[in-house]
């Protein structure tokens, strides 16, 4: 007796990591669990969701003791320096104690925005350097109309002892591109490098090495096709890996395969929490 298409076994979704989301704003509120039902779905394992304000870290860190798949960082993001007392080192150092704390930010530079308080984030920026270079873990950066300085401040501290990096949501230039590859820095492909205006983004990660590449959703924003405009959740990962795999010019399990180990390579604390538990 032939199977009917209810009883075809299915074959489950590529493994892959969104590196970057946020689950603790308000946009999931009532429907989280849904939505990491929908991320297990569609092949996303694991996610690091990231606190932007540390006043807002406690709620952010119960996410991910209350969720297996969620990891957490925390840091000040550069929009809000201003606005919000300026970290320290050994602040943003002890939160590294918790066990699912694996990464320092997302800190940067947004001239884009916030141009007037450059001085206040670039300070900030070295501070959540610190922190990262004394941790181990890795640095969560955000850019965004500052490749000039944010080139310069990331050389100068690299200079001053070595760390590790991501630049979460790439979308700047080729240029910044090249100074965070050449630190040994990595790119993490959004929504946006599926955007089908973003030919010359796609050129730039095309010319990286894919063993530095991360992918993320940073949702809810910058929902790739074919949710353009909507709420974004980690199961649209898929959607931004599918178009890096073409990028690549790689089949589809072999590209997620490849962001898995390089996920795992550079947030060590992850795999070392995962191989432990």
């Amino acid at each position: 007796m032939s199977k009917t298409a209810d009883e075809t076994p299915r074959i489950p979704a590529p493994h892959i990591t969104d590196s970057h989301c946020h689950l603790d704003f308000p946009d999931f509120d009532g429907e989280r669990a849904e939505v990491l039902a929908r991320a297990a779905e569609a092949g996303v394992t694991r996610m690091v969701t990231i606190c932007t304000k540390l006043k807002n870290e406690p709620q952010v860190r119960a996410l991910a003791e209350a969720h297996d798949p969620v990891f957490y960082a925390a840091g000040t993001h550069p929009m809000s320096a201003a606005e919000e007392p300026l970290a320290s080192v050994d602040e943003l150092i002890a939160l590294n104690a918790h066990p699912k704390f694996v990464g320092i930010g997302e800190t940067g530079l947004d001239y884009h925005y916030t141009a007037e308080s450059a001085d206040v984030q670039q300070t900030s920026l070295r501070i959540h350097i610190a922190a990262a270079r004394a941790t181990g873990l890795p640095l969560i950066i955000h850019a965004r109309a500052a490749d000039e300085d944010m080139a310069r401040i990331l050389t100068e501290e690299h200079a001053n002892g070595a760390y590790s990096c991501v630049m979460h949501c790439f979308s700047s230039g080729p240029e910044l591109a090249r100074a965070a590859l050449d630190l040994g820095f990595y790119l993490s492909m959004s929504g946006i490098a599926a955007f089908p205006r973003s030919k010359e983004l796609r050129e730039i990660f095309a010319n990286a090495p894919v063993e530095r590449i991360l992918v993320e959703t940073d949702s809810p924003y910058l929902a790739p096709p074919p949710h353009r405009g909507k709420r974004n959740e980690p199961a649209y990962t898929a959607h931004t890996a599918r178009v890096g795999a073409e990028v690549f010019g790689m089949d589809y399990p072999d590209f997620a395969a490849q962001t898995q180990a390089n996920f795992e390579r550079l947030f060590s604390k992850v795999a070392a929490y995962e191989a432990a538990a």
